[in-house]
């Protein structure tokens, strides 16, 4: 216990059981990173001109004592009074050394905790009042005692053996204290992993079996970390050494493909696949699994037939584009115009298609749809799907759907097969190279079943926008993205399309076309196209008239589509051809009363209209055979 006798503190020196007697005031001296302890030796280096003073000005009086006092801030060069902690330590200097720079080293000796009352002196260094402050024992079980004492003990040893910066001598210390304060000062003062507000908090908790408590779970936390940093570094070591293992061995084998004459070709193909790799921009995902699949291809013989099947494999891996998305600036005029210039009419349709657009200028990441284009032969289905990728700026991917029946073709085979390749689905996105185009399903109503699988449910997570986004061809066996594919199929009936998959679809239905649609589209589209193809130049060599047009549309194709009016628009440029040939020279010009001796008779006879006589039936027979 401490005590005080005019000015000064009269406290038991442990150790000698003698009195020592202290100023009530002493110097003061701040340090920095760090906290002296009762019972342990620090040592310091003095560089400050205040801090050389005190050490001065004690070494030349009969007071040897002073306060050490821990910073709040370690970076100020002249702290404060509130910038110093409240409880420091008692010590006496044992030994000083002058070094270099005019800097002192000293070694102070911890005696006592104290607290700070009072500042008496700021200038030239720091001169204070202090409390001291003993030790608060609680009565503990002796059992419970002795076996935390042990426990900080051996977790202590521990920290020492797995901690090559501190020395083994340590381990004696600690194990000679008797007084469990002390053991707990000493080991809190020599432990690094300890931060200075850490010691500080130590230092100040003056219940000495809290101390030992928190002492305790600060040792057990540490033997943990560092536990597992050596687990750690024994595995990076282990890594390490297997990785020069297999090094060494890579350099021998290639040493023996050289020998045999094989491994020059199969070195360069493995060192070039592997760029493609890094140069692919691959998803993590795929990525390790090509480099898993390319590190088995390095240890396969070139002339193993599962070398050439791995190698496709890797082939099929980089050439997909990943990441490559078809850039276009979306022009809604621009693209108004391609549909109006490539089909006449299906107003409804367009507007769909703009709509689309429009969505997709606003949020270029959204979902595209599925549109299902349904209608009979002949109304334009494909190449109104030709007319959508132009105006999106994108290829265009065609798949007929119709009568399949294996399910392989849209999932693929699995690499196990001889001769196993990528689905239909994953082919078309490698040949249009983008991950965007526009991808056309034709004839989705004629797909067939049978004992190999079903292709419209493995359609199903093709043209879900909610599972299409991972989807899994079977010969890749990595997930694909297809959401920012736009899907665009096409049926002349729903009857046969299985409702799951019409469910995933929106269906836009296509209508055949009025009389003067037809007419319109025949001046506009199908005229000149066939004339062009046919050598004919309009209003040059061959011309129609209105009536001639709707009397070929009337009695000639009655139809919902437009192909048997192309086909006889072709037939009459054909014959003009052959006669601009034989030097028929002047210009044609197709009339209703031509028609019949250029294209036969008319097929149809609309229902209103009067038969004609038997025997001019019998002609128009005749003339048609």
């Amino acid at each position: 216990m401490s005590k005080y006798e005019n000015g000064v503190v009269v406290f038991q020196d442990p150790k000698s059981n003698e009195n020592i007697k202290v100023p009530e005031t002493i110097p003061v001296l701040p340090i920095r990173n760090t906290v002296l302890f009762p019972f342990s030796m620090l040592p310091l280096t003095v560089g400050r001109e205040s801090s050389i003073k005190i050490i001065e000005d004690i070494s030349s009086s009969d007071n040897q004592y002073l306060g050490v006092i821990a910073q709040r801030d370690p970076s100020l060069d002249d702290p404060q009074e509130i910038d110093l902690f409240s409880v420091g330590t008692l010590g006496v200097i044992s030994k000083q050394v002058r070094v270099k720079d005019n800097n002192l080293v000293v070694i102070v000796q911890g005696l006592r905790r104290f607290r700070i009352k009072e500042y008496v002196q700021t200038h030239p260094y720091f001169k204070a009042r202090i409390e001291p402050l003993d030790d608060i024992v609680s009565v503990q079980n002796e059992s419970r005692a002795e076996a935390m004492r042990r426990s900080i003990e051996t977790l202590f040893q521990q920290i020492v053996t797995l901690s090559p910066g501190l020395s083994s001598d340590l381990v004696t210390i600690a194990l000679n204290l008797q007084d469990i304060s002390q053991l707990a000062d000493f080991i809190a003062s020599v432990l690094s992993s300890l931060s200075t507000l850490h010691k500080q908090e130590f230092l100040e908790t003056l219940d000495v079996w809290k101390r030992v408590e928190k002492l305790h779970l600060e040792l057990t936390r540490e033997v943990e970390i560092l536990e597992l940093k050596g687990k750690i570094q024994s595995q990076v070591q282990d890594e390490v050494g297997k990785n020069q293992r297999e090094f060494y061995l890579r350099e021998q084998l290639k040493a023996i493909q050289k020998e045999l004459g094989e491994g020059d070709d199969a070195i360069g193909e493995i060192e070039e696949l592997k760029k493609s790799v890094e140069e692919a921009k691959l998803p993590e995902e795929v990525k390790a699994e090509a480099l898993r699949e390319l590190k088995r291809l390095a240890k396969m013989l070139q002339a193993s037939a599962e070398y050439t099947v791995s190698k496709t494999y890797l082939d099929w891996l980089v050439s997909l584009p990943w990441n490559k998305l078809a850039e276009s600036e979306i022009n809604i005029q621009r693209a108004r115009g391609i549909l109006d210039r490539d089909h006449y009419g299906l107003e409804k349709i367009k507007e769909r298609i703009l709509e689309y657009l429009a969505v997709l200028k606003l949020r270029p990441e959204g979902k595209a749809p599925i549109l299902c284009f349904v209608g009979p032969p002949g109304v334009g289905k494909t190449s109104l799907g030709k007319s959508i990728a132009d105006a999106l700026g994108r290829k265009f991917v065609r798949l007929s759907l119709g009568g399949i029946r294996d399910e392989a073709e849209i999932r693929g085979h699995r690499r196990t097969y001889i001769g196993s390749l990528p689905g239909q689905i994953i082919q078309g996105i490698r040949r249009a190279g983008e991950r965007n185009p526009v991808f056309m399903l034709d004839e989705v109503d004629k797909i067939g079943t049978d004992f190999r699988g079903d292709p419209a449910s493995a359609l199903l997570e093709v043209l879900d926008p909610e599972q299409n986004h991972s989807f899994r061809d079977h010969y890749l066996d990595v997930p694909f993205d297809l959401s920012r594919v736009l899907f665009i199929t096409t049926a002349n009936i729903l009857d046969t399309i299985p409702p799951a998959l019409l469910d995933r679809m929106e269906v836009i239905e296509m209508h055949g076309y009025t009389e003067e649609e037809k007419l319109k589209i025949a001046e506009h589209y199908l005229i000149p196209r066939q004339a062009h193809e046919n050598g004919v130049a309009l209003g040059e060599h061959l011309q129609f008239s209105d009536d001639a047009l709707r009397h070929l549309i009337r009695y000639y194709t009655r139809e919902a589509g437009l192909r048997n009016l192309e086909r006889e628009i072709s037939r009459i440029c054909r014959k003009r051809a052959r006669q601009l040939v034989e030097g028929k020279k002047d210009l044609v010009k197709i009339e209703v009363d031509t028609l019949p001796d250029i294209l036969v008779a008319p097929r149809f006879i609309l229902e209103d209209e009067p038969r004609p006589p038997r025997e001019e039936m019998f002609s128009l027979k005749k003339r048609v055979v």
